[in-house]
């Protein structure tokens, strides 16, 4: 086995392999090569080549969600680091433990006008856990840094003093950097230096680590729950909203406990990943209702909670955000390892802790409160279903029509990845997720990283995979279909409806040129080639009979990957779904 010459590159690469970061997205490049040689030759890695760095990082933080734990992306100097950045924030909002390393030039070639080199020092400055910038091994090509790098060097001591004292910072600044990877589940960047030559190898390593311990969370206590529960108790009406959660996150003994009492209501959205018989999944088809009834404001006291508890990640719902800071609760909780977003401007005490151990604390000491809160609103919820259905049935061929058949033909078992924008929103509508797990990027809810996330989601689930995407979010991310690592069993449903169509629910839509250039981004491209040039199996439908038989086998066993792109009408999908909100409210069901 080959290892690399430099002391600096030997020891990342031992520092990842005591941890047990064993996968590396590796990005080609010249600057980069200690490492690649380093992670490439030590079969304890599992290495994957994606040339765009953009791709590269969402293929990681794939990855890293289906996985939870960290996965390294590692790159060459200059602009291809850049390239990280938009998965590099989502993984920061989303609580992803990227591992992101870049080779540089030796800090005396920084701005002189030399090829391929920027400032990468702190680069992600504020969207990062921690930022570790190495210092250049002093004891490799030594006749250079002596020439170029005096400024680097103390005349006063030996060399190798000189490069003990480097190597003791690059461990340190190494260690500090996996504390914060692995105890708060950030993302981290690894800046190293190095200078030419760079492919030079040995063939027994010079860095030994053996007393590396792999940094573990610590278990903060939880605290008092007494005043909690008082207030609990008492409360008529509480509030669970659930965002962003992966599968399996709460034990399903502790959701029935919340879903029994009568006095709580959950809000639950796509992406948290739960379902039970007395939660409510589509939020926006209570609110829009309310909003537009009569008795606004009685009907938004009704639902307003005196306590809301809420768990997960970041909420879809512009309405349920818009209603809970109008109509704030008395108490707002919220359980999160790390994070305590006050969303709504009331938040009184967070629980710095998992779900489950939250409820494993706080639900013993629950006790039943009667009443009709629950139950009032879930019959509401259960007449809306009904007319859901008896509305998706008059409807033409259109977004909404296609996403309830599509979401209706989902085999049980598979991972769903869900594409940002019009494709989430909608995906709140409907009841799916019963039968799969759901996942979307939404820390920074960008659209431009969808179909890399998902194939590198993919590559660790053990199910079929179904990415569903609109046309701006696919066409954006096309080079998430270069590379070799998309199985057979992944799937793409490309809602291709000629632009931004979101655009057009929005306040300001008008129908001008310039709204159709500049917001709504109209075009006329279809994936067939794009197809043909990765390798997948292409279908289509622009009708329902279309559709319904296009969906027809589609997600049977085959040897290559498919795309499904469904083309719906432009023109007619904005006024279907606003009509739909004015549907439900149409004959007073909005009220309890």
């Amino acid at each position: 086995m080959r290892y690399p010459s430099i002391p600096s590159a030997q020891l990342l690469v031992q520092y990842c392999k005591e941890l047990g970061i064993s996968h590396v997205v590796i990005s080609p490049g010249s600057r980069n090569a200690p490492l690649i040689i380093g992670f490439t030759e030590d079969p304890f890695f599992t290495c994957y080549s994606i040339v765009d760095e953009r791709s590269a990082a969402f293929f990681a933080i794939g990855m890293a969600q289906q996985l939870r734990q960290p996965v390294i992306v590692l790159c060459t100097s200059g602009s291809a680091l850049l390239n990280y950045y938009p998965a590099v924030a989502e993984a920061f909002y989303s609580d992803h433990p990227l591992l992101v390393i870049s080779a540089d030039r030796p800090p005396y070639k920084i701005d002189i006008g030399d090829g391929q080199t920027i400032r990468q020092d702190h680069v992600f400055d504020r969207h990062i856990g921690y930022s570790a910038n190495l210092k250049l091994d002093l004891s490799h090509a030594t006749d250079t840094v002596s020439r170029y790098g005096k400024k680097l060097l103390n005349e006063e001591l030996a060399l190798g003093e000189q490069q003990k004292e480097v190597a003791s910072y690059n461990r340190e600044e190494v260690g500090r950097a996996m504390e914060v990877l692995f105890t708060r589940s950030l993302p981290v960047h690894i800046n190293i230096p190095f200078e030419e030559p760079l492919y030079n190898t040995v063939s027994a390593p010079e860095i030994h680590l053996s007393d590396i311990g792999k940094p573990r969370k610590k278990e903060e206590p939880i605290g008092d729950l007494s005043a909690c529960l008082g207030h609990w108790n008492k409360a008529k009406r509480k509030m669970v909203l659930v965002g962003v959660m992966p599968d399996g996150e709460i034990d399903p003994k502790w959701l029935e406990k919340l879903a029994s009492d009568p006095s709580v209501l959950i809000f639950t959205e796509t992406t948290s990943n739960l379902n039970h018989p007395n939660i409510i999944p589509s939020i926006d088809s209570i609110i829009a209702p309310i909003e537009k009834s009569d008795r606004k404001e009685q009907e938004f006291l009704d639902l307003q909670p005196d306590i809301l508890l809420t768990f997960g990640g970041l909420v879809v719902s512009k309405k349920i955000k818009a209603f809970l800071r109008t109509h704030k609760p008395k108490h707002h909780w919220h359980v999160h390892e790390h994070k305590a977003y006050d969303t709504f401007f009331a938040l009184e005490r967070h629980f710095p802790c998992s779900p489950n151990a939250f409820l494993s604390s706080f639900l013993p000491g629950v006790k039943q409160v009667e009443g009709a809160y629950r139950d009032g609103w879930l019959s509401v919820r259960d007449r809306y279903v009904d007319m859901r259905t008896e509305y998706v049935d008059q409807i033409p061929f259109s977004d909404m029509w296609a996403f309830d058949s599509i979401l209706e033909s989902l085999p049980k078992g598979v991972m769903v990845q869900l594409a940002n924008s019009s494709t989430v929103r909608y995906a709140q509508l409907f009841d799916m997720g019963k039968h799969q797990a759901v996942y979307c990027n939404r820390g920074t809810s960008g659209i431009d990283g969808s179909t890399s996330t998902a194939v590198g989601a993919a590559v660790h689930f053990p199910e079929p995979t179904v990415l569903i995407t609109g046309d701006l979010s696919f066409f954006y991310d096309i080079n998430g279909l270069w590379n070799r690592y998309i199985r057979p069993d992944f799937r793409i449903v490309l809602i291709n409806n000629g632009g931004g169509g979101i655009f057009r629910i929005l306040p300001g839509k008008e129908d001008t040129a310039n709204f159709k250039t500049f917001f709504e981004t109209s075009h006329e491209l279809d994936a067939r080639a794009v197809c043909e040039l990765h390798g997948l199996e292409y279908r289509s439908a622009a009708t329902k009979e279309e559709l319904r038989t296009a969906l027809k086998g589609f997600f049977d066993p085959t040897e290559r990957p498919q795309l499904l792109e469904v083309r719906t009408p432009s023109d007619v999908n904005d006024r279907i779904l606003l009509s739909y909100f004015d549907f439900l409210s149409s004959s007073g069901k909005s009220q309890t």
